[in-house]
């Protein structure tokens, strides 16, 4: 993998408000220096099987992580989700959860689909960003990823 034009990081995030803090709290501790963010379900099923806009993207890059809200126009990230986990080339990226949603079907529905980690976005703006902070440390640099 050319590791100029590696993904780290892939945030599929339709709130521009939770978007700007998150590529933020990543940048401000030096924790990606490649973040791919898309807006919807469909933006983000796109670029992970480059395909549609993405279709000259080489599909062998990777993201090392996926920060995956559930609550997304076009294809929700329970779809998404579906989908990526699905798929034999895809299914070893991790995908984390950051979303709003505490309802337990939710949570239960993502850890039967193969969700790598779920996490309800904090209201409070230090937590929030405290938690990306934390999230980046853990997938970017304690992790051990697969090459497969």
């Amino acid at each position: 993998m050319n590791k100029a034009n590696e993904v780290e990081i892939l945030l599929v995030e339709d709130n521009p408000n939770d978007a700007e803090l998150t590529l933020r709290a990543l940048k401000k501790n030096n924790l990606a220096n490649h973040i791919v963010h898309v807006a919807d379900g469909a933006e983000a099923l796109d670029f992970v099987f480059a395909r549609g806009a993405f279709k000259d993207r080489d599909i062998e890059t990777r993201p090392r992580v996926i920060l995956l809200d559930l609550k997304l126009p076009k294809v929700n990230g329970l779809e998404v989700l579906r989908a990526v986990k699905g798929d034999e080339h895809t299914r070893t990226i991790p995908v984390v959860v950051l979303t709003s949603s505490r309802e337990e079907q939710d949570m239960v529905e993502s850890y039967r689909l193969g969700v790598n980690s779920y996490i309800v976005k904090p209201v409070d703006f230090d937590k929030f960003l405290e938690s990306v902070r934390d999230l980046g440390l853990y997938w970017l640099l304690l992790n051990q990823p697969t090459n497969g």
